[in-house]
């Protein structure tokens, strides 16, 4: 059974320790196993599929902006970022964020997952990883990598800096890109959250105050860095922060206006368990 099993879970006792020390998940009575799979098995799937669709989106939508670009370049090996952003994208500003989610997040509250059920069917059935779930994140992913890379574009196309002088550059529009991206993707992070913790907030905003830190920083030294001076002759003008912002908005806009309109009227299993209870709004309503 242990050999054949996904995943074993052993019960503590005389006759089951061989068991035990050959599973994953040890209980001390068969009145565990409700909360074991009820539970923390629903939580650790719903995680894991959140965690992958993110991880997903965000290395989608930093590979589809090289596409964008190399419309512009005649197809080279010519990157858009900068090589410290390539290397730290999934390394430190995109990586504890994710973390969080995986470890930290529930859809539902304890209770509701124990007086519904059904919703440990969603498992079973694959609802939140499938084919069209990737398909989607692959469209969304597309769509985010048009905006954070066009809006820039746009944005630096033919302009000069307040001072009279052109900003219309490689590394001002790579600076300006890749901004857009940690902005976008940080907010997406904050519509994927159900459970805030602290931890969520440090390794958010945290990740965000770290890109911004090591951009300065690391512009400072030119052995190290190729973009000297560029975050602070970008990221000083006004216009690049509207830019940012449009970018976030125009990203993060249609993903709340699909998440209102499926919620409205297609609401999922998760969406009624979270829904108060008629007995509940009784007992409020008599208390009141």
């Amino acid at each position: 059974m242990i050999k054949t099993a996904h995943i074993g879970v052993g019960i503590s006792g005389q006759e089951g320790m061989q068991a035990v020390l050959s599973s994953d998940y040890s209980i001390g009575q068969f009145r565990d196993l409700q909360r074991l799979l009820l539970v923390h098995g629903r939580w650790s799937y719903h995680r894991m599929c959140k965690f992958l669709r993110y991880f997903l989106l965000k290395n989608f939508t930093f590979t589809f902006v090289h596409l964008c670009y190399a419309h512009f370049c005649g197809l080279t090996a010519q990157p858009v970022y900068d090589d410290w952003f390539s290397t730290c994208y999934n390394l430190l500003y995109t990586s504890l964020p994710v973390l969080a989610l995986g470890l930290f997040d529930q859809d539902v509250e304890e209770h509701q997952s124990l007086h519904s059920p059904k919703l440990y069917t969603q498992g079973q059935l694959n609802h939140h990883s499938n084919w069209i779930s990737f398909l989607f994140c692959v469209m969304q992913s597309m769509y985010y990598s048009i905006i954070v890379f066009f809006i820039p574009y746009g944005a630096l196309y033919d302009t000069v800096r307040q001072d009279g002088r052109e900003i219309a550059d490689y590394q001002s529009f790579a600076l300006f890109v890749q901004t857009c991206l940690i902005i976008v993707m940080n907010a997406q992070m904050c519509l994927e959250i159900r459970n805030w913790t602290w931890l969520n907030h440090i390794f958010l905003w945290g990740s965000s105050v770290a890109y911004f830190a090591a951009t300065f920083i690391l512009g400072s030294f030119p052995t190290m860095f190729q973009f000297l001076g560029t975050a602070r002759n970008c990221l000083s003008q006004f216009y690049i922060w509207l830019g940012i912002f449009l970018s976030c908005l125009l990203c993060i806009l249609p993903v709340i206006f699909l998440h209102v309109i499926l919620t409205q009227y297609y609401s999922t299993i998760n969406e009624e368990a979270r829904k108060p209870s008629t007995q509940t709004m009784i007992n409020f309503s008599m208390l009141s």
